[in-house]
């Protein structure tokens, strides 16, 4: 009887946890209150129609994506002025704050994804190795993509790679993580601010994300991550006159139709679908000239010393 007792008195209950919106580095509530109940992706669950519950997750309104909006743009003159090397920098610390958390997203990756622990693992490793990916190209895409220019004349001609701006992210459906990060990671590399609207059916390592961010060097509103309805967030975004740029990765072919039309009245910049086999390949320097402009600058060479020589 004693015994029984002992084992009731040492039961407690789980402190569950609260997932909330990572807006201009804080952590608010959907404006709205709503939340939707995020469930574990099994093939049984699937074929039921239902799975196991992990957590509440804020269903964002069209307001909570106007203030993401807003903080992106806020933070864009400082980050984009950030010189290459600092962002690399700070995207390396994001690395090794991910690796701190690494059993965390192991979980997450696996509930939300329905794979084992080793598969999620990879998972994790290979998103880990992603974001060193992309630290290490913040100060060498420049060499790639800019440099001087022949012209015929007396003129140093310089074409050099710039941020497009704020760039929203529609982020992949299925890769919660792994894709999440592989999307994300080369817009904020090149000194663009994101607004990024996670996976409808598994967004929690996107919310968690948004933890390790904060805790990390990169400024508020760098990366603003919304969670919710993709099509209800990303159409705002698309028809925001202060968005630059969007990239459709997550969304399907009728809803990026809609999103390609609504970016057209200010000219943004589409990324449209592209299907990815596998998400753990090397990505090349696609997405990081994705959202990036050229400026070029033309500058006389003029005259060196009394005698007239030039360069």
């Amino acid at each position: 009887m004693s015994d029984k007792t002992d084992k009731t008195e040492q039961q407690r209950l789980s402190v569950f946890k609260t997932y909330k919106l990572y807006v201009g580095g804080k952590f608010p509530r959907s404006e709205s209150g709503r939340v939707y109940e995020v469930t574990t992706k099994t093939s049984a669950a699937d074929a039921a129609g239902e799975g196991r519950w992990l957590a509440n997750a804020p269903l964002s309104s069209r307001k909570d994506a106007r203030d993401a909006v807003v903080a992106a743009r806020k933070a864009f003159g400082a980050w984009s002025g950030a010189t290459a090397y600092n962002r690399g920098q700070i995207l390396y610390r994001v690395a090794e704050m991910l690796e701190g958390r690494r059993s965390q997203f192991v979980r997450e990756v696996a509930d939300a994804e329905g794979l084992s622990k080793s598969k999620a693992a990879d998972q994790v490793e290979a998103t880990i190795d992603r974001w060193v990916w992309y630290a290490g190209w913040t100060d060498k895409i420049a060499q790639v993509v800019g440099g001087g220019n022949p012209v015929a004349g007396p003129f140093f001609n310089l074409s050099s790679p710039e941020p497009t701006g704020v760039v929203a992210v529609v982020a992949p459906q299925e890769s919660s993580f792994l894709g999440l990060v592989s999307v994300v990671a080369p817009v904020i590399a090149t000194g663009n601010t994101a607004v990024v609207v996670a996976s409808e059916r598994s967004p929690l390592p996107a919310l968690s994300l948004g933890e390790v961010l904060a805790t990390s060097d990169l400024p508020g509103g760098v990366v603003n991550v919304l969670s919710g309805r993709t099509a209800e967030i990303a159409a705002p975004l698309a028809a925001h006159q202060d968005v630059n740029a969007i990239d459709l990765a997550g969304a399907d072919a009728a809803l990026a139709k809609e999103l390609e039309i609504a970016a057209a009245d200010n000219l943004k910049r589409v990324l449209r679908p592209q299907p990815v086999d596998d998400w753990s390949a090397t990505p090349g320097i696609d997405r990081l000239t994705a959202f990036l402009e050229t400026k070029t600058v033309w500058h006389p060479t003029g005259s060196l010393g009394a005698s007239g020589s030039s360069y």
